[in-house]
């Protein structure tokens, strides 16, 4: 197989060193030995978080359209958002359900965990499928801009093929869901 004596070189961490920190993410600086060459590495650390496909009776998506600064527009995507120290994945997605879109769920199950972006950060998402919606209490943060919407989840598989839904969290709940049930 073409590299595979250079994927098992040991890599060994020298030095860590904090260049920022923010209320979302640490960033790093790694000075690392790769089998006897020096080089640089960033790493973004981010603390995990959950997200949730919200699924009506209907068998309906309830989704959220929420501005994203760094794409600098309005995107479509599952309910999710950061854990709270060291809270449980499911119990961040138990909060972030009803804050963003003021439902509250019967049910609870995991659907799938990923890791958003191997390259320079450990983001860890759990995503849950959430049944049973009943309303609660919508109660966003500060810094977010959101609307709840209403989908079929057709329509959804749709978007995501005409590259409309790019979100990693959102691409991959509503592609497993979909294989889940059939479609």
């Amino acid at each position: 197989m073409l590299g595979k004596d250079n994927a098992t070189k040991p890599i060994k961490l020298i030095e860590r060193t904090e260049k920022y920190k923010g209320h979302v993410i640490t960033v790093y600086e790694d000075r690392v030995d790769i089998g006897g060459r020096e080089a640089l590495w960033d790493y973004i650390h981010h603390n995990g978080a959950a997200a949730v496909l919200p699924v009506t009776d209907e068998g309906k998506i309830l989704m959220v359209r929420q501005y994203r600064h760094p794409l600098g527009r309005y995107i479509l995507e599952i309910p999710a958002g950061k854990r709270d120290g060291d809270e449980e994945f499911k119990t961040c997605a138990i909060r972030e359900l009803e804050e963003e879109t003021g439902y509250k769920a019967d049910s609870f199950e995991y659907l799938l965990s990923i890791n958003t972006t191997v390259a320079f950060l450990d983001e860890f998402i759990e995503i849950y499928l959430a049944r049973g919606l009943k309303p609660g209490k919508v109660n966003w943060d500060t810094d977010e801009e959101l609307g709840v919407e209403i989908w079929e989840l057709d329509d959804l598989i749709d978007l995501i093929r005409k590259g409309e839904i790019t979100d990693s969290k959102t691409v991959a709940a509503l592609m497993t869901y979909a294989q889940k049930e059939g479609k």
